[in-house]
């Protein structure tokens, strides 16, 4: 329910006809959704993916997925908050009758941290409460949110992502700072204030760390599907040039933030590409990835390279604090200084809250009958094969 990209090679995952770079060049969508789409798949055990659709009734088609799938699973992303639009999944769902596994859902909290919450997405959510042992959740704020609505089934599991190598083993360490070449710097050009309270100091900072790792390190900037960066970096000439354009005609992006060094930079280092696969090969060639994309950053760690989370709203101080990752608000009094980041220690408290929450996702997985591949570190038996829509 709610996928992010076509599926290839059984468990992998790529952006909608990703061989067309000119058909969606000029629409924003974000790769970090095909993340964790892709992660799900290799977590999980299955035959046969179909998807839910849920923009309209269809008696007979839900009639057909209930006899050829075991349950559904909504990919974990923010779908707790007062824009969510749920289409007819209500209704849907409830004809349906499979369980709803809910994988890592998340709470965003506006700045006025009043999170207000539709019929429709109170609905849901008790719907999927009802229907399995637990429900995933991203962290401690979205457990909290769902326990208010009369939830208790409740489990925190952080985001498949963290786990999509399947190793139980997977730590985090620390070369000496000295050895650092390769740097990554995930980039997050677009906010809404409604999340960021201060969008000039978020640019700010922005602009500065990028400059200041770049001064430093051989830097690639991980963007994930703006569309003027999207053209910078796979558009044609004129693209290009519109999309130069674009970014200095921008009240937030013109020349104070796109300084000559930010423009030469964004000329020459940025990154993007419509296929999963090829984000995790260039994170894995880094020595650091840090920054203010969620996942991005996620996709590191996942791969045992360090991570440093930039946080400027709810979710990315949930997830920080979910995995006790090394962070830094952006909207603090303190300097950063990479330096101070640069700590095993720090690492280690990582280390131990993903090996935790390790245990609570195959426990969730397991409790709810899903079909998957994580290893019990308590040496359970293998789980079964299954369908899922």
């Amino acid at each position: 329910m709610i996928p992010a990209g076509e599926v290839y090679a059984h468990d992998s995952v790529r952006w909608y006809q990703h061989h067309d770079i000119q058909s969606h060049i000029n629409t924003y969508h974000n790769m970090g959704d095909a993340f964790v789409f892709d992660s799900s798949l290799k977590l999980l055990r299955f035959e046969e993916l179909g998807v839910l659709e849920i923009s309209e009734f269809r008696p007979r088609e839900i009639d057909r997925l209930r006899e050829e799938y075991d349950y559904v699973f909504l990919r974990g992303s923010n779908y707790i908050h007062d824009a969510m639009n749920w289409e007819a999944a209500a209704r849907v769902l409830t004809a349906l009758g499979l369980p709803v596994i809910g994988f890592g859902i998340g709470a965003q909290a506006p700045v006025d941290g009043k999170i207000r919450l539709s019929d429709d997405t109170r609905a849901v959510l008790h719907l999927m409460s009802e229907s399995t042992t637990s429900i995933g959740v991203r962290g401690a704020y979205s457990a909290e949110v769902l326990w208010g609505l009369g939830i208790r089934n409740v489990r925190i599991v952080g985001c498949p992502t963290a786990f999509r190598l399947n190793d139980p083993e997977l730590r985090i360490t620390l070369p000496p700072l000295e050895r650092v070449r390769n740097v990554g710097v995930t980039v997050r050009r677009e906010v809404s204030d409604a999340y960021a309270k201060d969008i000039e100091r978020y640019l700010g900072f922005h602009r500065d760390l990028v400059k200041t790792m770049a001064g430093r390190f051989e830097t690639v900037l991980l963007t994930q599907g703006e569309v003027e960066e999207k053209k910078l970096v796979l558009g044609n000439e004129a693209q290009r040039d519109e999309a130069i354009a674009a970014l200095k005609a921008d009240h937030w992006t013109s020349s104070w933030y796109l300084d000559e060094a930010m423009l030469r930079l964004y000329r020459q280092r940025l990154f993007y590409s419509d296929v999963v696969a090829d984000y995790e090969r260039l994170i894995r060639a880094q020595h650091l990835v840090l920054g203010y994309r969620l996942h991005g950053n996620l996709m590191a760690l996942a791969n045992g390279v360090p991570s440093i989370y930039c946080t400027y709203d709810s979710r990315t101080a949930e997830f920080s604090d979910t995995f006790k990752i090394p962070s830094f608000d952006i909207f603090g009094q303190a300097e950063f200084c990479l330096e101070d980041y640069w700590d095993q220690a720090l690492f280690d408290r990582y280390n131990r809250a993903w090996f935790h929450t390790y245990g609570e996702m195959y426990r969730f997985l397991t409790e709810n009958g899903v079909a998957h591949k994580m290893h019990d570190i308590l040496k359970s038996p293998p789980a079964k094969i299954s369908r899922v829509a």
